[in-house]
């Protein structure tokens, strides 16, 4: 059996992520059959828009997730329901499996992905916007040591959905990822579909 190990990582912003080093990818697959329907046998979702691409994401990204979605501190009531029955094991088993893929990108085409690029680099300055690369990187891998999110290929609806979210505050996260309701709450309806748009066709 393959498994991969996750450093206990400490936030920025004094908040803690708490994770044990035994996520195991052969168990995770064996597990993910419930997750297939929305997110895709290998994390890749192409079905619907706002569900997003798991492959490659940071693991202690992906258990922190679903303990939230488990404790209901963030506010999705459907991955909630997924959630209510994992074992913390199972969380890491799945966050291994899913980490373990390669994320697919599949391109939009859309005429806002320059605006969206330069949004993406450099941010919008007359709307107090930062560069969203000052995060999450100029290649969109994030940073798994702060716990910023791999963004680069996610599918856009999910991007517009979660930076609607923070905007409006349904997702109201606390440490380091709090950051992010300052960045939306900023950024128009317009710049969140142009960057997401740019999101989806990063390499």
């Amino acid at each position: 059996m393959k498994k991969l190990t996750i450093a206990f990582c400490i936030l920025t912003l004094g908040s803690s992520v708490v994770i044990a080093d035994n996520g195991d990818v052969t168990n995770g697959k064996a597990k993910s059959v419930t997750c297939v329907p929305c997110h895709g046998a290998d994390g890749n979702s192409n079905i619907n828009q706002i569900w997003p691409k798991l492959a490659g994401q940071h693991e202690n990204y992906l258990a922190k997730q679903l303990q939230d979605f488990k404790s209901k501190a963030r506010n999705e009531p459907t991955m909630s329901m997924m959630a209510a029955p994992l074992s913390d094991q199972d969380m890491l088993d799945l966050a291994a499996y899913f980490s373990s893929q390669t994320i697919k990108v599949t391109p939009v085409d859309s005429n806002l992905t320059e605006r969206g690029e330069r949004i993406y680099r450099g941010g919008n300055k007359d709307d107090d916007v930062p560069a969203c690369a000052s995060c999450h990187g100029i290649n969109g891998k994030g940073n798994p040591m702060a716990n910023y999110p791999t963004i680069g290929s996610q599918n856009a609806g999910y991007i517009v959905k979660q930076l609607t979210d923070y905007k409006n505050d349904v997702r109201n996260p606390e440490g380091a990822a709090a950051v992010m309701k300052d960045v939306a709450k900023n950024i128009s309806a317009d710049d969140m579909k142009a960057v997401a748009a740019y999101i989806q066709n990063m390499q």
